[in-house]
């Protein structure tokens, strides 16, 4: 086995590119994580959310030696396993890894109901992003007055379809390059997901670092 001293920080294991390129720009913000910087691997379980949920343990078990930490992440819509929570699933997951070489090493984090979930915050770089910017009505207007958002809430009920909806409107396609944007440019403490809180609270775990009063999230 790799002996701990040249084994590399991190690796995740997702479900798809959306979600890599997330992952990759959270990252890649270590100082509004309050981490310090992770020197990180992200792969693509080429059955999606199925794949990550069931076989996780295997895709990962060849990197036990070669990493000090691994996560797995997924969608808990589409996992085909919908009627566990997110916990249960979680759980489930997490079990796995740990009987099979990752121990205490290893998280699982389930975004219910898909990644989307992370992506509804009351940042102003959302309809930036999403190509909104200067037009009226403003987003979150337009999609109130079609019901897909309620008066007063910030997240819509369906967060994918209201991405998917509003690029739409604007005739830009969707593609990974918008959740790398979104997750490089929206201010990460203003997101309350409790899966992304569980993944924020992993990191600093294992990667913590002394704040500054000047750090990114202080702003």
């Amino acid at each position: 086995m790799t002996s701990t001293s040249t084994r590399q920080d991190l690796i995740v294991l997702v479900a798809d590119r959306a979600m890599a390129a997330a992952i990759k720009s959270i990252l890649g913000r270590p100082t509004s994580l309050q981490i310090r910087p992770v020197a990180l691997a992200v792969l693509i379980h080429p059955q999606r959310d199925p794949g990550v949920l069931r076989h996780a343990h295997d895709f990962l078990r060849p990197f036990v030696g070669k990493y000090e930490h691994a996560i797995a992440a997924l969608d808990r819509e589409g996992c085909g396993n919908e009627a566990q929570s997110r916990e249960a699933l979680e759980a489930e997951v997490e079990n796995r890894l740990q009987r099979n070489g990752w121990g205490d090493r290893a998280r699982a984090v389930v975004i219910d109901p898909e990644l989307e979930s992370w992506v509804w915050s009351d940042s102003p770089e959302i309809e930036r992003v999403l190509g909104w910017a200067g037009r009226s009505p403003a987003l979150r207007s337009w999609l109130t007055e079609r019901g897909m958002l309620q008066e007063g809430i910030v997240k819509p009920d369906r967060p994918k379809e209201a991405v998917e909806a509003a690029l739409r409107f604007v005739r830009r396609p969707r593609s990974s390059a918008i959740y790398q944007e979104l997750a490089r440019s929206v201010s990460l403490r203003r997101c309350s997901d409790p899966a992304f809180a569980k993944l924020r609270r992993t990191l600093r775990d294992w990667f913590s670092v002394e704040t500054t009063p000047e750090s990114e999230e202080s702003r």
